[in-house]
């Protein structure tokens, strides 16, 4: 077989291209998720890498944005909220992009229990791959303390089902979320992992160029995990803050414009430290 010799520069710049193209991260932000009680919820949707406030991406616009709260009857209740977003520009040190703030009103926040917030954003195109991304996403907060449907699918295309409560967990608890895709387990599938280290200022719609964490290696920027065959995936959580967890192309959707499409399933969940 012939072989071909790549110059080292040549090496490094593709390496760090597909390294940017697999950190990639739809957020969805605000700044607590165990609330007391009901208020208003100031929000943000970006795409960027929020473990290096990095590139910015325009994320093609929003399909859906809901909530799925549990009512006093133990029913789900599914609320639009896409009348509520007005679109922003996100500035990061080196990078900006159209995103997306919400000034969600406490009426749609206001009972005790939980409430799923799903982001459904167009499609992204990636340049150096030729391919279409889909990131849809989920944010699960609670008010008052009592649980409801946390750990309940909700019926997306794809997504990560958490089996630990994402907004009461503690530095050094186990994550455990099961990944489907169209209702099943997605066996083997690849789950990136990312800290936000960079945190969002909603005041001026950026992320600050100071990093909370000194990261000893690029390895360490995103983590990689690989699902179970029951589809079950596992993290320890080593630090206070923000995590975000993708599960790369695991949805059904495969292709669009002629073009392949990488459709993800992300959620963000948040741990504390125990005093």
């Amino acid at each position: 077989m012939k072989k071909h010799f790549i110059p080292l520069l040549a090496a490094i710049c593709v390496l760090t291209v597909v390294s940017s193209a697999f950190a990639h991260f739809m957020v969805l932000y605000t700044p607590e998720i165990a609330l007391d009680e009901g208020r208003d919820l100031d929000v943000r949707v970006l795409f960027s890498h929020p473990a290096e406030a990095g590139h910015m991406m325009d994320m093609g616009g929003v399909q859906e944005f809901y909530v799925v709260k549990q009512r006093g009857d133990a029913t789900a209740k599914k609320v639009d909220l896409k009348k509520y977003l007005k679109e922003i520009t996100w500035s990061n040190p080196h990078a900006s992009a159209p995103a997306f703030s919400a000034l969600i009103p406490k009426k749609e926040i206001r009972s005790m229990g939980d409430y799923v917030f799903v982001m459904k954003p167009g499609y992204y195109f990636e340049k150096e791959e030729d391919l279409y991304m889909q990131q849809i996403t989920k944010l699960i907060l609670n008010v008052g303390g009592i649980p409801g449907n946390w750990a309940d699918p909700v019926g997306l295309p794809c997504e990560i089902v958490p089996l630990i409560k994402p907004y009461g967990m503690w530095v050094g608890n186990v994550f455990k979320a099961q990944v489907l895709s169209d209702g099943k387990p997605v066996a083997g599938a690849e789950v990136e992992v990312e800290y936000m280290s960079h945190m969002p200022n909603l005041n001026t719609n950026s992320m600050p160029a100071k990093s909370s964490v000194e990261y000893p290696h690029d390895a360490f920027v995103t983590q990689t995990i690989f699902s179970d065959v029951n589809g079950y995936i596992t993290f320890g959580v080593p630090k206070a803050g923000w995590w975000g967890f993708a599960a790369l192309g695991v949805g059904p959707e495969k292709e669009y414009k002629g073009k392949e499409l990488g459709q993800d399933a992300v959620i963000w969940v948040k741990a504390e430290d125990m005093k």
